[in-house]
């Protein structure tokens, strides 16, 4: 037991701090207190906790124990805080703990009765979205168009939403579709971005492109020569249609039948022997044209023989130094003088057909026997 005498330097002595220990006295414990931040690092709206602990605290039951926090966002009364950081921009941040005990309303007034620490924490920044960009069809005829679908991601799931703009034709979207129309576009590649933006205003843009085709240009459709016939092998019937002929002229006639939208133009040809007049005739005799005669013969063939439509079968004349007649098939769309040039159309209703007529009889000559 301590004397009265000694009891009083004792409390002197700890009301003073002076750390050594005389008259048998110890010096008054100091509170210490550690502080913790938890986790370490957040995005912001996730939560911090905080926790303080103390160290060489008076256990006497007269004796209160005060905690306070202090911080942005922080809130808490004991040894645990919570820190909201919804409101906090991306950075380091540090949460305060304090620790008073002492007699009621007294805590802290002691020298060692009051301790603080800080804990610090990050707000991270957001990651920004990623996207992807596709369309389909990737190739379009002019007018179609396409579905073009955006593919957004956010790190720590953000809410995003999406727009689209296209370099040509029009572009419209709905969440992370859109419709690519190409009216209006020229042919080739149109290039098309595909936009994702968060909520915390990051981006991020992808690519990708629609190739208009060049709209179909069919064919020009061309006159085709099919045949020539010769008409050298009869010197005395030249404008006679002989069998070699029609054998070939069977060929033209089916050809007519398989295509039935096709015409046909029989251009007469003659030699310049041919074209001029005869000697020694009759000025009221009638001249015949060589070249449209055969045409015309080759016509009633094709017509009375084969059966072939005479409305698809047009005669001509040509400027060729021949014996020979030409047929054409001209098929839908195709312009004959365009394509064969130099003919003149037989006027049917002075040249009529001639019948085919055998060569007449020869007559022998009967020599008389001698007696």
């Amino acid at each position: 037991m301590y004397s009265q005498k000694t009891k009083s330097a004792c409390l002197i002595l700890a009301s003073a701090s002076i750390a050594f220990m005389a008259l048998g006295c110890k010096k008054p414990p100091v509170v210490t207190l550690a502080c913790q931040a938890s986790p370490p690092s957040v995005f912001a709206g996730e939560t911090v906790t905080a926790t303080a602990t103390g160290g060489s605290l008076d256990t006497r039951k007269k004796i209160n124990v005060i905690y306070g926090w202090s911080g942005d966002g922080a809130t808490g009364t004991a040894t645990t805080a919570t820190v909201n950081t919804s409101t906090l921009a991306p950075g380091n941040y540090t949460v305060k703990a304090s620790i008073k005990e002492g007699k009621a309303g007294k805590e802290g007034l002691k020298p060692g009765q009051a301790a603080e620490c800080t804990a610090s924490y990050t707000v991270k920044e957001f990651e920004p979205p990623t996207i992807g960009c596709t369309a389909n069809p990737g190739t379009v005829k002019p007018g179609d168009s396409s579905t073009v679908a955006a593919t957004g991601a956010s790190p720590q799931g953000r809410p995003l939403t999406y727009s689209f703009s296209a370099a040509a034709g029009t572009i419209s979207g709905n969440g992370n579709t859109a419709t690519f129309s190409s009216t209006g576009a020229p042919t080739g590649p149109v290039g098309i971005t595909c936009n994702v933006a968060d909520d915390k205003n990051h981006t991020a843009s992808a690519n990708t492109s629609v190739t208009i085709l060049a709209p179909y240009v069919p064919p020009i459709p061309h006159s085709e020569a099919l045949s020539s016939i010769s008409f050298e092998r009869d010197a005395k019937r030249p404008t006679r249609v002989d069998n070699e002929a029609k054998a070939m002229l069977d060929a033209v006639a089916l050809n007519l039948q398989n295509k039935p939208d096709a015409k046909l133009v029989i251009v007469g040809e003659a030699t310049a022997k041919e074209k001029m007049p005869p000697k020694h005739v009759h000025k009221h005799a009638k001249v015949i044209d060589i070249a449209a005669q055969r045409a015309v013969n080759i016509k009633a063939y094709l017509v009375g023989e084969k059966g072939i439509d005479a409305s698809r079968i047009s005669v001509a004349t040509g400027t060729a130094d021949s014996a020979a007649a030409e047929e054409y098939l001209v098929p839908a769309g195709a312009t004959f003088s365009t394509d064969v040039q130099g003919t003149t159309p037989v006027d049917e209703s002075a040249v009529k057909p001639e019948e085919r007529k055998p060569l007449p009889e020869r007559h022998h000559k009967h020599v008389a026997k001698a007696n």
